[in-house]
């Protein structure tokens, strides 16, 4: 069985999402969870998120992307996306690896959601204190 010519892969991560991302030549569709981009994520703002990338690297519709991603919200997920692409798009070209640093499409958004704390209803809020 022959394998798939010139599929790049990567992983992208935000929060507690992970999308797992198969980049190869094509005609720029993209597809999330076996669903057209459009069906997962109808909000516009997310859609562009996710092609951002491809923007910023003058790539539209030359590559179809195939995603698997799971954890988090819908935001979460979208941003795990947009930095699994940028990754596969340097695997792919290292040209590109400026133009996404510049924009900051390479940096793994490290913030996380703080623990709750025993003895506090948050993870920063504290019970109201009475004196008496």
């Amino acid at each position: 069985m022959p394998a798939v010519a010139q599929e790049e892969q990567a992983i992208g991560r935000r929060k507690t999402s992970t999308a797992r991302v198969y980049l190869r030549p094509g005609t720029g569709d993209i597809v999330v969870n076996k669903k057209p981009l459009n069906d997962y994520f109808p909000h516009e703002a997310r859609q562009a998120a996710v092609r951002a990338a491809f923007d910023v690297t003058n790539t539209s519709g030359q590559f179809d992307v195939l995603v698997n991603v799971q954890g988090g919200g819908l935001t979460g997920q979208a941003e795990a996306i947009r930095l699994g692409i940028a990754r596969a798009l340097v695997n792919r070209n290292e040209e590109h690896r400026a133009a996404l640093r510049e924009v900051g499409f390479l940096t793994r958004d490290p913030r996380m959601v703080e623990r709750k704390k025993y003895g506090q209803p948050k993870a920063r809020k504290k019970f109201q204190f009475s004196k008496r």
